[in-house]
Formats: structure tokens, C-alpha cells, sequence
């Protein structure tokens, strides 16, 4: 896996995730899911820098410009609830593409710390010889994506798959290293060290689902 960690260099990208860590700032929901939805449009701009572009003629009011334009065919792929602002940031940029979404969830059985991620919807259109782009907020564990990479077995081989995440864990990307093609890239704005006993990012920045959109039952 080829991984893009923006936390080694400073740029505004380092202010929209300290707004989205600090707790006070996080009570503005409007703001929390509109700086998750800036980490993604940053992230698509430097993602798009590997993709593949082809010259085009286009005709302006004064005359003909040759320029360069997307030439790969992407499909952007989120992970419910808290994907949703992510995938918007990336549409914004790759307004293009098509998109899938998936529902998965954990499922701590009689309340104890140990889970397991059930899948229970996926709308995708044909992945065949295109370029996957998963929006997943928090990159805990791992076994969310590894779960929706096995739902997606029946929708075709993509060309390539790019992994978007704001936070991770070391203990979660190596997992992803290990379930997914040796030539996945993984963009991500900063990663922590620790996953505590049910499986959250610490110091991470809580249920990024439940700030978006409101504590679920």
C-alpha cells in the first residue's frame, strides 16, 4: 500500500483538523461536517495529481487551447453516516464520477467490547477498469473497509482503489495494508497511535458520525 500522510508537512489542512479535535468547536455540527468535507476536497486535489489526464483541443471565445483533462473514470464510494460530508468534498472536486454507498456498522454483541461489522446495503454501479475512491472518515480498526472490499467482489475489478480517511490508526492501516491490493493508496490527513478497548481512535476526535448528524439510539 502506497500511503500519503499529510500530518508530515504543514499546511491549512493542520487548522481544519485541530477545529475538528477541539471539543468546543465541535458543538457547531454545520462547521464539524464542513471541515471534514475541506480535509476532502485537499485530499482529492492532491489525489488527482496521480491520476491519469489526456490532451484535449477546446475551442474559447478567441480561439483553440490544447489542455489537459481527467481521463480516468472514478467511482466514489462512502461509508455511512459519517462518510457523507467526506464524499461531498470529494465530489466537489470530481464532480464527474460516479457513486456508491454503503451501510456498515458495528455490532457489539451484549454491549461488550468486541464487534463485528455487518454490511447490510451497497448500491454501486460496475467498478470494471475504473479508479475506486473510498470515503471513510476514521480508519479505526480496518475491518470496516476490509468488509466493504468483500461487498464490492460482486461489482466488477477496479483498476486501482484510493482509500480517503481524516484519521487513522497505526494498528488500522496496517490491518488495511494487509486485506487490500499491494497497489492501494491511502491519503490521509494525520494518524494516531492508540485504539482503546472498544475500538476508537485516541486521542482521535470521537463518533464522527454522532457530531455530523446527532447521537443514534
Amino acid at each position: 500500500m502506497i500511503l500519503h500522510n499529510f500530518e508530515e508537512q504543514n499546511s491549512i489542512l493542520s487548522q481544519f483538523i485541530s477545529e475538528l479535535r477541539a471539543t468546543e468547536i465541535q458543538k457547531d455540527s454545520m462547521r464539524f461536517r464542513r471541515n471534514i468535507e475541506r480535509v476532502g476536497e485537499i485530499l482529492s486535489y492532491e489525489l488527482s495529481k496521480t491520476l491519469d489526464f489526456e490532451s484535449k483541443k477546446i475551442q474559447t471565445p478567441l480561439g483553440d487551447k490544447e489542455v489537459s483533462v481527467l481521463q480516468d473514470d472514478l467511482v466514489l464510494c462512502s461509508i455511512l453516516r459519517a462518510g457523507f460530508p467526506l464524499h461531498q468534498g470529494l465530489l466537489n472536486y470530481f464532480d464527474n464520477a460516479e457513486n456508491a454507498f454503503v451501510s456498515a456498522y458495528r455490532h457489539h454483541p451484549d454491549g461488550k467490547d468486541e464487534f463485528e461489522v455487518i454490511v447490510n446495503y451497497l448500491a454501486s454501479p460496475s467498478l470494471n477498469n475504473k479508479i475506486l475512491l473510498l470515503a471513510d472518515p476514521m480508519l479505526a480498526t480496518g475491518k470496516t473497509l476490509e468488509n466493504v472490499l468483500e461487498g464490492f467482489k460482486d461489482h466488477g475489478k477496479p483498476k486501482q482503489i484510493h482509500i480517503i480517511s481524516v484519521i487513522g490508526s497505526i494498528e488500522g492501516i496496517n490491518y488495511v495494508e494487509k486485506v487490500f491490493p499491494e497497489n492501494t493508496h491511502l491519503w490521509i490527513a494525520t494518524i494516531d497511535n492508540q485504539l482503546n478497548s472498544r475500538g476508537y481512535i485516541v486521542p482521535g476526535l470521537g463518533d464522527a458520525g454522532d457530531l455530523c448528524y446527532g447521537e443514534k439510539l
